[in-house]
């Protein structure tokens, strides 16, 4: 019999079980962000900072394109976590199956759409045109290959909304190990240049991805799907995308405005395309542990709401942040003092002078960063705990709200002050975001605690929804 590796998280002390859940988490984005980390070494070691500057001036086009799938799967995992909570295993096994449609319709226009797509996409970046061959041949692989992305973001959330974060971690160690193979083979050996990085990452996604659905379909025996089960019903579907939609269009808003700033920096030349480029990938190293807590918050607040457990929910938020505000005092020393050394991973080139104004200029946009993480932090734990019970719209104007702060910063700063006035564009748009989350936290919070005196239903459990639709 499949051992259930669900679990519960509407008892216990929410710190225990924050730090429990929140560490496998953290494992997974390490390793994950291990695919970056290596591809941007690799290709900046071997290939050439003409190589790196052109895979990092595809960085925000992907995450406008895969950070709108990768926010719908997250979405659609809220109903899955309320359903979890509630205790209703047909509703939670309906809910992933139409999330299993969904996903791979969507993901395939997509991924149509982007890969034939991608060099008309790149030249309305800006992209410089001797980077735009390298560019393309990176990037239309990672479009082409989306459905294998999502169908790992698709079954990791559902494993994640079940209380399982070790899954998830198992799967992209191993699709890290397999990338730093198939980088040294695909790029040193076979020759293939930023196409063979970009290839590297597909393949691992995939077998990522494969490996997911099969602990789901073996190891979560409440997950058994019977006929019923999947036919198809549109209350589900609407649900799903009313969940789904505003949560992927908050990725693509906030790559909107990191777009803005590509924009913006690709016409301050090569040398500070590779800085931002370099030192972008280490900051989302350092960076990993805001996603792993605000994840695990998203799953924690959905179960208990589902259970009608709200005090449980802001204790959850007060431990995170004690947690994540340590971090970042320790992330900002270890950046200010050895970032510099860092970054000298991902920069290789003839001209030493070219190597020392690629640092330099890696190393203040870290530290300028670094300095406010705390912001941060309260960007995703506050943002994904609104969104964690089910106002994901409330949460997709923050990303609306960073926006506004990057793109002003690139429109209006960055023409007259150059790279001094880049390195903040990430911070203007954290600050705005809070000024925004922290007063809709606090009134949907008020609002769930006076629906659920009224009615005694925190939230309409996935039964009434069907019932009522």
């Amino acid at each position: 019999m499949a051992r259930n590796m669900s679990r519960d998280l509407t008892q216990g002390s929410p710190l225990r079980l924050l730090i429990g859940f929140s560490l496998p988490l953290l494992g997974g984005f390490l390793f994950q962000q291990l695919y970056s980390f290596v591809d941007t070494a690799i290709v900046g070691r071997f290939l050439g900072y003409d190589a790196l500057a052109a895979v990092g001036s595809t960085g925000s086009l992907n995450f406008l394109i895969n950070g709108f799938c990768m926010g719908l799967c997250s979405g659609f995992s809220i109903p899955i976590a309320q359903a979890k909570g509630a205790q209703n295993e047909p509703e939670l096994r309906r809910f992933i199956m139409h999330s299993v449609y969904l996903c791979a319709a969507i993901s395939i226009g997509m991924a149509l759409i982007t890969g034939f797509g991608s060099p008309l996409l790149l030249g309305l970046m800006n992209t410089q045109d001797e980077l735009m061959n390298m560019a393309v041949s990176y990037i239309q692989p990672v479009f082409f290959a989306i459905p294998a992305t999502v169908m790992y973001n698709m079954a990791a959330g559902v494993m994640r909304s079940l209380g399982d974060s070790r899954t998830p971690m198992m799967a992209i160690v191993i699709a890290a190990m397999m990338n730093i193979v198939l980088d040294l083979l695909f790029i040193i050996v076979f020759k293939m240049g930023v196409a063979g990085a970009a290839w590297a990452t597909v393949i691992s996604q995939l077998c990522s991805g494969l490996f997911c659905l099969w602990v789901l379909m073996h190891k979560f025996p409440e997950l058994k799907m019977t006929a019923d089960d999947k036919r198809i019903r549109k209350p589900f579907i609407r649900r799903l995308l009313a969940m789904g939609l505003p949560f992927g269009l908050q990725y693509s808003i906030t790559a909107i405005g990191s777009v803005t700033v590509t924009i913006a920096v690709n016409g301050l030349g090569t040398i500070a395309i590779a800085a931002v480029t370099a030192a972008g990938k280490l900051s989302m190293l350092f960076c990993i542990v805001f996603d792993a807590l605000a994840s695990a918050m998203a799953t924690f607040a959905g179960q208990n709401v589902g259970a009608k457990k709200l005090d449980r929910i802001g204790q959850g938020l007060k431990a995170a942040s004690v947690v994540g505000c340590i971090y970042c005092v320790l992330a900002f020393l270890v950046i200010f003092f050895f970032g510099k050394d860092i970054v000298a991973l991902f920069v290789d080139a003839d001209d030493p002078a070219i190597i020392e104004q690629v640092l330099s200029k890696a190393h203040q946009f870290l530290t300028v960063n670094s300095a406010l993480y705390i912001p941060l932090l309260f960007v995703n734990i506050v943002r994904f705990t609104i969104q964690g019970v089910g106002f994901t719209t409330v949460a997709m104007t923050a990303g609306l709200m960073e926006l506004i702060g990057r793109a002003g910063v690139a429109l209006l700063l960055v023409p007259f002050f150059g790279f001094d006035a880049a390195v903040w564009a990430n911070p203007a748009a954290w600050l705005l975001a809070d000024a925004f989350l922290f007063p809709c936290y606090f009134t949907v919070m008020k609002w769930l605690r006076n629906r659920l005196l009224l009615t005694g239903q925190a939230t309409q459990s996935p039964k009434e929804f069907a019932q009522t639709h």
